[in-house]
């Protein structure tokens, strides 16, 4: 039976989609204390998370080569990252 966490991560990669985000909109939409459904700290810890921090501006979220690579491979879903 397949991980239920390894599906949740690709939804929050699509989510998070080729454009940074926020890092609070995405801390309030994906952190969760339930023990079980480590979404968020599976993402980072597995490399597919990027954390972009410029001074002066808040902190950025955005998927990693990794987190797109995964999505391709997982889902068929082709995308590229969009810095603008």
């Amino acid at each position: 039976m397949p991980d239920p966490v390894d599906a949740l991560i690709l939804d929050l990669l699509e989510w998070i989609g080729p454009r940074p985000r926020p890092y609070a909109e995405v801390i309030e939409a994906w952190r969760t204390s339930c023990p079980r459904l480590p979404v968020w700290e599976e993402a980072n810890q597995r490399g597919f998370i990027d954390h972009i921090h410029e001074q002066g501006h808040p902190a950025l979220v955005t998927v990693s080569s990794l987190g797109f690579a995964q999505l391709e491979a997982q889902r068929g879903i082709r995308v590229t990252r969009d810095l603008a």
